[in-house]
């Protein structure tokens, strides 16, 4: 992801509907930006819960937006929700090594504490930076930031002990609290938003830049919501507890905690539930009586949804014993970017031992697999063999863990499993036709192009895959519509065994982008533009005119992962309300008073932001976001972010 695409997240991570809150941490005292069109500060006033007080679950999840970062590892040291009448209620058992780059298509259940029945109108998260390991995307195995160029965005300081650490806090929209009653289980997701929180310098890093010259300045990001995510697989880890019919406890430890328990958790099953047990895959009925034959204490862990309306968390799958990393083996979960033989070249893989409470970020590992080597894939019923495991792929392997002669992690897993895990693919569209599309490949697992060494792919060299003609082939379920060529596509699924290309890659899941809302990114100096819009600005003009956008800063058009300078466009933008919109949110920061004003009505926006921009106010920054007609140059908004400079 490039510095715009980065910046546009940034952007578009404050416009949030009124259930969320954007926040920034200060150091000196927590701050909170007001929501939906105002907002009062927390209140300061601590005190332990009445020992008889009737209790509820609050069941806490922790998610990401995407940025930059191939790990983003730090401490979460606490969890707090503050009661409307002042009462304070840690709901962290225990500090939590977290990697946030890892939870952009996750969330991590990480409490479900027994908390005093009551509203809770704020929240606070603490982060301990000491120890952090924050590694940059350079295109190539990734820069690792040292902890001095760590910048505290605030005092401008490094954050390193004693003055490591960050507190983050919100506050809820008036009568939108978290509402706990004894008996039931509320859910309170959270959003750590990597790109708005963190500003990476030099801009355009490469594999040549070092990593000295790095820094990445933090201000973070926070926001809330009283329902997940539903766009994201939710995990939910721990010990085993118990086995029902058609459920299981677990006591819950989040991410790689393998000391703290924290309060139970149930996860239910269906009769569609995948599980892998110690290296076996098994479905339904057999997976549940596997797992019961389990000894209690051994390690699970689940993806799955969690059900507003009924309050239930249901596993879509399931993992245990030592199919869990920090269970019994050595892990490590990358993308295979060569093979050579039964020796696989895992690059950005997260290591974990297998008594780790943490995992370890690692450039490549060479791992070496052999026809003893366990493999499954997620979702997938049927008999795998290493020679599934091809170059792309993105895998987790368990085995012993060593290193080689240069010190360089590796992992022998030839007495141990893999699990092949659903692999992202985007590209432009070469050509297309019956279940099969051509691509010029532009990533795969979340890496370029350029990362992977294709040879062994194919059933001869002349057949090995290749970047510029990358074939993928597309069930018919999946009912491809006309795509054209250069048209930007994505697909989810696994890469085909190696020594058998072509076709390269089996599609699951399909992404079309030619009905995919585009977003406008306009960047002004610093002291900004006090005119961005035609005159006279109205609920019915509405523009930003091609002489405006060609002398801002940036103004880039996004549209899925292609970007077009939005200097070209001949007519310059004018925006007007999306009437399909079903959730509009339109915002104006304030910058220097720290205040956000929300507003569903286009025209009371437009309205307000009439007023700020009185002459003595400009604008830094636009974001928008919706369906954009080309030929006329008009977006219909769903989305409207501006930034002042008041």
């Amino acid at each position: 992801m490039n510095s715009l695409q980065r910046r546009w997240r940034s952007l578009a991570a404050l416009s949030r509907s009124c259930f969320s809150l954007v926040l920034a941490a200060s150091v000196a005292g927590t701050l909170a930006l007001a929501g939906c069109g105002g907002g009062s500060g927390m209140s300061s006033a601590t005190a332990p819960a009445p020992a008889s007080q009737k209790s509820g679950t609050a069941l806490v999840s922790i998610t990401d937006a995407p940025g930059d970062f191939v790990s983003y590892m730090v401490n979460v040291v606490s969890l707090k929700l503050t009661r409307s009448d002042g009462t304070v209620v840690e709901t962290l058992p225990a500090t939590t090594q977290v990697d946030f780059a890892n939870l952009v298509n996750l969330s991590e259940i990480i409490s479900a504490r027994q908390v005093p029945e009551g509203s809770y109108t704020a929240a606070s998260m603490t982060l301990d930076y000491s120890g952090a390991t924050i590694v940059i995307d350079n295109g190539a195995g990734g820069i690792t930031v040292p902890a001095a160029n760590l910048i505290n965005g605030t005092t401008n300081a490094p954050l390193v002990s004693p003055n490591s650490q960050l507190t983050l806090s919100l506050q809820l929209p008036a009568g939108q609290p978290l509402v706990i009653t004894a008996g039931t289980v509320s859910n309170f997701a959270l959003d750590f938003n990597l790109a708005a929180s963190n500003t990476v310098a030099p801009t355009g890093i490469t594999a040549t830049t070092p990593a000295s010259g790095v820094t990445v300045t933090v201000n973070p990001v926070l926001s809330a919501s009283l329902a997940p995510d539903a766009s994201k697989q939710i995990r939910v880890r721990g010990p085993l507890v118990s086995v029902g019919s058609g459920s299981y406890v677990i006591n819950l430890r989040p991410f790689n905690d393998n000391q703290d328990d924290g309060d139970q958790v149930t996860v239910n099953v269906a009769a569609t539930t995948t599980y892998t047990i110690n290296g076996t895959a098994y479905t339904g009925a057999a997976g549940l009586t596997a797992l019961a034959a389990l000894p209690a204490g051994t390690l699970t862990a689940a993806s799955g949804t969690f059900d507003v309306a009924s309050k239930t968390f249901t596993a879509t799958a399931v993992y245990a014993g030592t199919s869990v990393p920090g269970a019994g083996l050595d892990s490590v979960e990358g993308t295979v970017t060569a093979r050579s033989g039964n020796v696989l070249t895992l690059s950005r893989g997260m290591f974990v031992g297998r008594d780790d409470d943490g995992g370890e970020y690692a450039s490549s590992v060479a791992v070496t697999v052999a026809t003893t080597t366990t493999v499954t894939e997620d979702g997938q019923s049927g008999t795998f063999g290493v020679q599934n495991i091809s170059v792309g792929q993105h895998l987790q392997v368990f085995g012993t863990a060593g290193t080689d002669a240069s010190g360089n992690r590796t992992l022998d897993a030839s007495q141990g499993s893999a699990r092949l895990m659903l692999t992202s693919l985007t590209g432009q569209v070469v050509s297309s036709g019956a279940g099969s599309v051509t691509l010029a490949l532009q990533s795969l697992g979340g890496q370029p192009a350029t990362a992977f060494d294709f040879t062994g792919t194919g059933s001869s060299s002349a057949n090995d895959a290749s970047a510029a003609n990358y074939v993928v082939t597309v069930p018919t379920a999946l009912a491809l519509p006309a795509l054209t060529q250069g048209e930007p596509v994505s697909f989810t699924g696994f890469v085909t065994p190696f020594g058998s290309a072509p076709p390269d890659f089996g599609a699951v899941t399909f992404v079309d982008y030619s009905n995919t809302a585009a977003k406008l990114l306009v960047e002004f100096t610093e002291s900004g533009n006090p005119a961005p819009f035609a005159a006279p600005l109205s609920a019915s003009n509405v523009a930003v005119t091609q002489a405006t956008l060609q002398a801002a800063d940036r103004a880039s058009l996004i549209i899925g992962y292609q970007i077009q300078n939005a200097a070209s466009l001949p007519n310059g933008v004018t925006f007007v309300a999306d009437a399909s919109a079903t959730n509009p949110q339109f915002s104006i920061v304030h910058h220097e008073s720290e205040s956000i004003d929300t507003f569903t009505s286009f025209t009371d926006f437009v309205t307000a932001l009439t007023t700020d921009l009185n002459g003595k106010t400009a604008a830094q920054e636009l974001a928008a976001e919706g369906p954009f007609d080309s030929t006329k140059g008009v977006m219909s908004v769903d989305k409207f972010l501006v930034v002042l400079n008041d």
